[in-house]
């Protein structure tokens, strides 16, 4: 028999690191976390520590010494019940942040998207800055709905709610998607008045406009509040609900130049996820008023996203909105510099303008996608990702700083020069670690 056996967990973040200890017959396991006696605020730069740059999405990010700390000293309770103090501490300070009444930690945007649309609430009022306005359109017993099955949603033909989440918006919710083209996944309100279908039997009912900002699949555009509040003066006349997914709203208001809180009242429910720019290992918000929350609970326990000692999980997320928010710029001024060396390069065809922390490019005549990620990744250690045939994408975050984006410039160019044919790594176990199709984030 075994009667001993221990365990290092070796992916280790600077010095920090589990040691795990089974006992006789494994009736015993104790676990010591380790941690360094001072760590600094900063992120640890990959390339420090690792022989791979990680570019391929902002999802890669791991918790920073001082986001282990948070979350390991988080008074924790049963978010169930409604008993964490840290989920609640994190629910109220995003719905703050935003202006809104309440929010509802869920372990994914997927999730708080996918129940934002399936959501309804009571009464008649919507969340207009500090007032509620009537809004012209309820249901039957006078409650107001974000959807119901049969109705119909306007989105971007690109959005990751149409695109990435499973078919979600027909298997959870019966509706139907009028997609709508768009500018870099963007949509302008005359394009959603012109969609708005009218009201007989002919036609699904339209009850709700979502938007994605920043734009994923555009590259990581943004809408300027402008734009925003004119779709959203839109939505109030017509009596139709408005979503966001926000999965880089920090992005977006950074490069917009306007604030969380003049954003989030336009909307009645703003999708915020953690795991991306912020650095969380885990984490989506959704917020709106205290009557949508209180029916996205339910909804989110039917969809199995209920956690109970989430406390842990939302120190992190604590930690960043109060640590990781400013520093979204750093990952923009990197990024333009990746778009300023890939501009100049032969396997480049086009290159989208770089608003965020988003680098996307098709691959010109002559050069295969698929060889250039696998000669980056295997011959000169930068993992980028496919956004579909023919179409690259470089994501910057807090793990890639200055010294990191002149290493990758560096293995762009060496590409280049290199020539487009002949360098293809040989088939078999090393090429199934290079990933060609889309992550998710």
């Amino acid at each position: 028999m075994l009667t001993s056996l221990r365990l290092r967990w070796h992916r280790q973040i600077r010095d920090v690191y589990a040691v795990v200890t089974l006992g006789a017959n494994y009736r015993t396991c104790s676990v010591a976390m380790k941690l360094p006696s001072e760590v600094s605020e900063e992120a640890s730069p990959q390339h420090r520590h690792a022989a791979v740059l990680d570019l391929r999405s902002d999802t890669v990010t791991k918790p920073t010494p001082k986001m282990l700390q948070a979350m390991m000293t988080a008074e924790v309770g049963d978010d169930v019940w409604g008993d964490d103090p840290t989920v609640n501490a994190l629910q109220d300070c995003a719905a703050q942040m935003f202006g809104f009444e309440a929010g509802l930690f869920c372990p994914s945007g997927t999730m708080t998207n996918q129940i934002a649309i399936k959501a309804s609430i009571d009464g008649s009022e919507r969340l207009v800055g500090t007032e509620y306005k009537l809004s012209p359109r309820k249901n039957a017993r006078g409650r107001r709905v974000h959807t119901q099955p049969g109705d119909e949603l306007v989105c971007a033909d690109n959005s990751h709610i149409y695109l990435f989440e499973g078919g979600g918006i027909a298997f959870n919710s019966a509706v139907q998607p009028k997609l709508l083209p768009s500018d870099r996944g963007r949509i302008s309100a005359a394009q959603i008045a012109q969609a708005i279908n009218v009201e007989d039997s002919h036609h699904p009912p339209t009850r709700l406009v979502c938007l994605e900002n920043t734009a994923n699949k555009g590259g990581g555009s943004y809408y300027s509040l402008e734009q925003v509040k004119e779709i959203s003066d839109l939505c109030k006349a017509r009596g139709l609900r408005l979503h966001l997914d926000g999965a880089r709203v920090f992005n977006a208001c950074i490069a917009g130049g306007y604030s969380p809180s003049q954003l989030g009242p336009l909307f009645d429910s703003v999708s915020v996820c953690l795991s991306k720019g912020l650095g969380c290992p885990v984490g989506s918000l959704l917020l709106g008023s205290r009557d949508f929350i209180r029916r996205a609970h339910r909804i989110r326990k039917i969809l199995g996203g209920g956690m109970r000692q989430a406390g842990f999980l939302a120190g992190a997320g604590l930690y960043a909105l109060r640590n990781n928010v400013e520093r979204l710029q750093e990952d923009h001024v990197r990024a333009r510099r990746l778009g300023s060396v890939l501009q100049d390069l032969p396997y480049v065809g086009s290159l989208a303008p770089v608003d965020t922390n988003i680098v996307i490019f098709t691959v010109a005549p002559g050069w295969d996608a698929k060889e250039l990620q696998e000669r980056l990744h295997r011959h000169h250690g930068v993992r980028i990702s496919s956004m579909g045939p023919g179409v690259l994408r470089l994501v910057t975050h807090l793990h890639v700083d200055d010294e990191a984006v002149e290493a990758v410039c560096t293995a762009l160019r060496k590409v280049a020069e290199e020539g487009p044919v002949g360098h293809s790594v040989q088939a078999g176990a090393a090429g199934a670690a290079v990933q060609q199709g889309y992550g998710g984030g």
